[in-house]
Order: C-alpha cells, then sequence, then structure tokens
C-alpha cells in the first residue's frame, strides 16, 4: 500500500487529492511542523535525506517531489486516468505541466514570499519578482480561458499538481487580476475527492473557507 509522509499545510496535500480522485487505498503518516519556525520535523529525514514532504513509500521505494510522485502513482496505480495516452500531444503537454508547476511557476510566488519578510530591505527586488509573477500567472490564465481545467473539460493530475500554485496566488490577492485562475481553483476545490482529501489530512491554510 502507498503511505504518504504528510506534512500538515503543505504540497503533500495535493498528493492525498490525487490519491482520492484514484480511488486507491492509502495510508497517511503524519508530520507536524515546528509551530515557531514551520520547518518539517526532523522524523522526515529518517524517509528521505532531504527532511521535505511529500514522500511516499511502497514496497520499500520511497518517491520525493510532487511531480514525480504523481507520475509514479499514474504509472504504477492510473490504469490510464488522470492523463492522455503515452505518446499523443496530449501527454506531452501534461507532462510539461508537471514540470512547470515546480520548476518555473512557482519561484516568483516563493520569492515575494521570502522577500516580503525583509521589507525595506527587499524593495529592490519586488519590480523583477512582481514581472515574474505576472508573466506566469498571465500564462495560466490565458491557458484556462473558456477550459474548465487545464487540458480542456475533464480534471487531469496536471490541474493537481499546478493546484498549489493557483492556491498561493489567491492567498497573494491575486484573484481579480486572473479570474480565470479564481474559477478554476474554485472548480476543483468544490470537487468531492478534493474535500476528502482535506477531511483526511487535516488543517490546510489554502483550502477553501468552511
Amino acid at each position: 500500500m502507498i503511505v504518504v509522509h504528510h506534512l500538515n499545510d503543505s504540497r503533500s496535500q495535493r498528493i492525498l487529492w490525487l490519491l482520492e480522485e484514484l480511488e486507491l487505498p492509502y495510508e497517511i503518516k503524519a508530520y507536524a511542523r515546528d509551530a515557531a519556525t514551520r520547518l518539517a520535523p526532523p522524523e522526515l529525514s529518517a524517509v528521505h535525506p532531504l527532511g521535505k514532504s511529500p514522500v511516499v513509500t511502497e514496497d520499500g521505494t520511497a518517491v520525493h517531489e510532487s511531480g514525480a510522485i504523481i507520475d509514479y502513482v499514474l504509472r504504477r496505480h492510473g490504469a490510464g486516468r488522470l492523463a492522455p495516452p503515452v505518446g499523443t500531444p496530449g501527454y506531452e503537454q501534461h507532462q510539461q505541466w508537471l514540470h512547470y508547476a515546480e520548476g518555473s511557476a512557482m519561484l516568483p510566488l516563493m520569492l515575494q514570499m521570502y522577500v516580503a519578510r525583509l521589507g525595506e530591505a527587499g524593495a529592490p527586488l519586488q519590480p523583477r519578482i512582481e514581472s515574474e509573477i505576472a508573466n506566469h500567472l498571465g500564462y495560466i490564465d490565458r491557458a484556462l480561458e473558456g477550459r474548465d481545467y487545464l487540458m480542456g473539460p475533464e480534471l487531469t493530475a496536471a490541474d493537481i499538481q499546478m493546484s498549489f500554485v493557483g492556491e498561493v496566488a489567491g492567498a497573494f490577492g491575486r484573484f481579480e487580476a486572473y479570474p480565470n485562475i479564481a474559477a478554476w481553483v474554485n472548480r476543483f476545490q468544490a470537487r468531492p475527492a478534493y474535500r476528502q482529501a482535506l477531511d483526511k489530512g487535516g488543517p490546510y491554510s489554502l483550502g477553501p473557507r468552511r
């Protein structure tokens, strides 16, 4: 059985959502952030040397990084669900979304989070960060024009991987400027499997108000 090493209020929430959408059995091993530092506890280092979440383990294999975990789960357990068939143009586009989420899209949002803590000392960096945020969120918003989900009318794992980007954008107050992203986030957060993952995963500050 898949074991999800789940850190509260983290990217591992989307792995729980993936497994709920696929209706797969899984076990949660929960870890709590340090209340003062918000860092993961040292126990996670025993699962993977980086001490980060998400990590999944199954049959003696540990897989970390959200995109790699999603790819692993789809290949081993997806049975063709939540992704276009291999060898099609849609599959290649889907793979790009899986890598784009953490490879490019999250970087300016994370920089904004950290640089904001510097106050005036971070002011010289803000124009470049804002430019990059606008570049990436604009790209995602245009990709969602006239679509319910990133690949079309049906949810795929691309939406699950990209969900954290959309949710962080909302937390930063960007929904008014990017209405397609706002509608997409509201749409996927209303899905039963998403809500079931919240119930099992515990507090998640980026989730919908309930």
